[in-house]
C-alpha cells in the first residue's frame, strides 16, 4: 500500500461507518482505481442497525453542538481547514487515484475544501437575522436563525470530497451535525476526510460525531437515510432521476432537500467573441474531469458566421489533449470512472448519428500500456441539432455538441444600420436554443458586445442558476451560491446566503408595552 494512503489512515481493510466510533460489519466493498483497474482497498459497509446507532449518536452530538456559540463553532471549522492544508497533497493524490481526475484537479478539489472552511469560519460571525418595524405600537419584531438538526449529505463520485465540505463546513457553523453517505465508487476519500475531522474534534474537546459517516448500499442504508425523520434536511448531489426520488421520499415526510442534479450546460459563442478565449474555455469545460462534472460543457451554440473557425480551433486543440495516467503532470484527461460511462458515451455517439448528426472527432476507446483498464476514451465532438433527443439528455462523458444559430453572413457588413436589430434577433434565437433543455445548471456566453451580454443575463436570458460572460461553464468559485434550476433541482450550496438552508427561520415579536393591540387593526371585545 502506498505511503500516502497510510498517512491518511487508509488500511487494506477499512470500517465504513463513523459516529463517534468506527463501525462496519456489513457486506464488503472492494475499491478499484479507474487508472488501471487495480484494487486499492476494501471497505466494510455498515449494517442497518449500525446506521441507526450512528444516527442516534449524530443527533446526540447535535443537541450539544447547537448550544456552542457560532464563533466557537467557526474556530473548529478553521482548525479543520488547517488540517486539510497539512494533508492537501495526500488527499489530492487519493482523489486522483480513486476517482481518476488529473493531479491538478485532485489538488484543486482539496483546495476547495480548504477555501470553504475559511469561508465558513468568517460566516460563523455573520449568521444575520433582520429587524422589521411592527405595525403595533410598543412592539419589536425581528427574525433569527436556529440550528436545524442532523443533515444528510449524499455525494457523487465526481467530486468525492468538495461537495461534502460545502455542506459539512457550513452546516457545522450553523450548529448542525452531518451524516455523510458517499458514492460507492469513492468511499476511501470519505473515510480519510472523516478521520481528519475526527482528530480535529477530539483535539478540540468536541464530539466528533458532528461529522458522521455511513458507507452502505443505496438500496438499504440509502433508503433508510431518505426515510429517516431524524434528518430534517437531505442534501443530494447526483443525477436528475436520483434527485427526483430523493425529493419524493423526503418530501413525503415533510423533510427539506438541497438538490444538485444534472446539467446540460451550453456556451453561446457570438459573432463578436474572442475565439481564443472561447476555445480555451470550451476545451477545459468539455474535457476537464473527462466530461464528468455537473458543470461540464455539453453544448456549443455558435453563430454560423464563425462556426467553421471555432470548430477548426476545437479540432486542433482536441488533437493535443494528452490522455492517460492522471497522476502524470502532462496528462490533461484521465479515465472515465466506470465501464458504464464508456458504454453511455458509445450509445450517445450512435444515437446522435441515428438522429442525423455528424461525428467530427473522437469517441474511440483507448487501450494498451498507456491506457490500461478499459476506461480511457478520446473526447468527442459532434455536429447536432438542439432538439435531438440525445442532446436533450446529459451524457456524463466527454461528448460536445456543436449547434449553429443565426446567419452564415457577417452581420455588421451585410446589415449596415440594421445591425443592432439583427444582432438582437439572433441573440434571442441563441438564448431560446440555450434554454430549450430540461436542465438549468451552468451557462456562459462569449461576446464583446455589451448588448448581447446583458440580454443573456437579463430576466429573459439564461434560465440557469449560473450565468457567465467570457468564462466557461465549469470551475465555479466557492463565494457564490452553487446550484441550478428546472431538473437540476433548485438547490444552492456553498457561498452567498446558501447557509440559510441549514437553519430554521423564526420570527419573533416582543410587546414591551402595557396594551395588547392586534395586527390588522382587529378589535376583539373591549
Amino acid at each position: 500500500m502506498s505511503d500516502f494512503l497510510k498517512t491518511l489512515g487508509i488500511e487494506d481493510q477499512n470500517p465504513g461507518g463513523f459516529g463517534g466510533q468506527w463501525l462496519g460489519s456489513g457486506p464488503t466493498l472492494d475499491v478499484f482505481t479507474p487508472v488501471d483497474g487495480s484494487k486499492i482497498a476494501t471497505v466494510t459497509q455498515v449494517t442497518q442497525d449500525e446506521y441507526d446507532r450512528i444516527v442516534d449518536r449524530a443527533h446526540a452530538a447535535f443537541l450539544k453542538w447547537r448550544t456552542v456559540p457560532a464563533p466557537r463553532r467557526g474556530e473548529i471549522v478553521r482548525r479543520l481547514g488547517n488540517r486539510l492544508r497539512e494533508r492537501k497533497f495526500e488527499l489530492g493524490q487519493l482523489v486522483t487515484l480513486e476517482m481518476g481526475k488529473i493531479a491538478a484537479e485532485g489538488q484543486g478539489e482539496v483546495q476547495e475544501m480548504i477555501d470553504i472552511c475559511d469561508f465558513a469560519t468568517g460566516l460563523s460571525r455573520q449568521l444575520y437575522g433582520l429587524t422589521m418595524h411592527s405595525e403595533r405600537p410598543q412592539h419589536r419584531m425581528y427574525e433569527q436563525w436556529h440550528p436545524l438538526g442532523v443533515v444528510g449529505v449524499i455525494s457523487a463520485f465526481n467530486f468525492p470530497v468538495a461537495v461534502w465540505s460545502w455542506n459539512a463546513a457550513i452546516a457545522a457553523v450553523c450548529g448542525d451535525s452531518t451524516l455523510w453517505k458517499p458514492s460507492s465508487q469513492t468511499p476511501l476519500t470519505a473515510i480519510a476526510c472523516t478521520k481528519i475531522a475526527q482528530r480535529v474534534c477530539e483535539e478540540s474537546d468536541v464530539d466528533p460525531a458532528i461529522f458522521s459517516l455511513v458507507v452502505g448500499k443505496g438500496s438499504t442504508v440509502g433508503e433508510k437515510l431518505l426515510h429517516d425523520k431524524r434528518l430534517p434536511l437531505v442534501s443530494c448531489t447526483g443525477s436528475c432521476a436520483v434527485g427526483a426520488r430523493v425529493a419524493e421520499i423526503v418530501g413525503k415526510r415533510f423533510g427539506q432537500t438541497i438538490l444538485e442534479l444534472g446539467g446540460n450546460n451550453a456556451i453561446i459563442v457570438a459573432q463578436s467573441a474572442n475565439m481564443e478565449l472561447a476555445a480555451r474555455a470550451i476545451v477545459f469545460g468539455a474535457v476537464g474531469t473527462a466530461g464528468q462534472r455537473c458543470t461540464s460543457t455539453r453544448r456549443i451554440i455558435v453563430h454560423n458566421a464563425v462556426k467553421d473557425e471555432l470548430v477548426k480551433r476545437l479540432l486542433g486543440a482536441y488533437e493535443t489533449v494528452k490522455i492517460g495516467d492522471p497522476r502524470k503532470p502532462e496528462t490533461l484527461m484521465g479515465p472515465l470512472v466506470v465501464q458504464q460511462a464508456v458504454e453511455d458515451l458509445q450509445n450517445a455517439i450512435k444515437r446522435v448519428q441515428e438522429e442525423g448528426g455528424r461525428i467530427l472527432c473522437g469517441g474511440e476507446s483507448l487501450s494498451g500500456p498507456d491506457h490500461p483498464g478499459g476506461l480511457y476514451v478520446k473526447p468527442c465532438i459532434a455536429e447536432a441539432k438542439n432538439d435531438y433527443a440525445i442532446v436533450q439528455e446529459e451524457t456524463f462523458a466527454p461528448i460536445l455538441y456543436i449547434i449553429g444559430y443565426g446567419s452564415t453572413a457577417n452581420t455588421p457588413q451585410k446589415c449596415g444600420t440594421d445591425y443592432q436589430s439583427v444582432m438582437l434577433q439572433e441573440i434571442h434565437e441563441a438564448i431560446a436554443l440555450h434554454n430549450a433543455v430540461p436542465q438549468g445548471l451552468s451557462s456562459a456566453i462569449f461576446t464583446m458586445n455589451v448588448l448581447e451580454a446583458e440580454h443573456f443575463l437579463a430576466h429573459t436570458g439564461s434560465d440557469c442558476g449560473i450565468a457567465n460572460v467570457n468564462i466557461g461553464t465549469s470551475g465555479a468559485e466557492i463565494g457564490g451560491a452553487f446550484g441550478g434550476e428546472k431538473e437540476t433541482g433548485g438547490g444552492r450550496e456553498s457561498g452567498s446566503d446558501a447557509w440559510k438552508a441549514y437553519m430554521r427561520r423564526q420570527t419573533n415579536t416582543i410587546n414591551w408595552g402595557t396594551e395588547l393591540p392586534l395586527a390588522q387593526g382587529i378589535k376583539f371585545g373591549d
